[in-house]
């Protein structure tokens, strides 16, 4: 089983920051890539950031500028710096990761989900 464990999420008001982090645990071989999704009321899940195991980054144009994504390849793990937040940044974040495990090819997992609410 493989588990993806986000942490982080929380209230801060416009202009502030917060971090998330997430770590991938269980019986896996490698973690080819990890993410950062979210998904506010009444719309659909969308892409944040992404981060291959080399460091290759992608970015959402609406986060650019704002939110940097790193990674620890020794803990398995992803960050989500968050600055400058505004109220539409307002969603549910979740973590997905690419993992190869024994006897499988990659599969996507994802966490729980943790709520980010930026507002006055």
């Amino acid at each position: 089983q493989v588990q993806l464990v986000e942490s982080g999420g929380g209230l801060v008001q416009p202009g502030g920051s917060l971090r998330l982090s997430c770590s991938a645990s269980g019986t896996l071989i490698d973690v080819l890539a990890m993410g950062w999704y979210r998904q506010a009321p009444g719309n659909q899940r969308e892409l944040v950031a992404t981060i291959t195991k080399d460091g290759s980054t992608t970015y959402a144009d609406s986060v650019k500028g704002r939110y940097t994504i790193s990674n620890n390849n020794f803990k398995n793990s992803v960050y989500l710096q968050m600055n400058s937040l505004k109220p539409e940044d307002t969603a549910v974040y979740y973590c997905n990761a690419n993992i190869q495990r024994v006897f499988s090819p990659p599969q996507n997992y994802w966490g729980q989900g943790t709520q980010v609410t930026v507002s006055s």
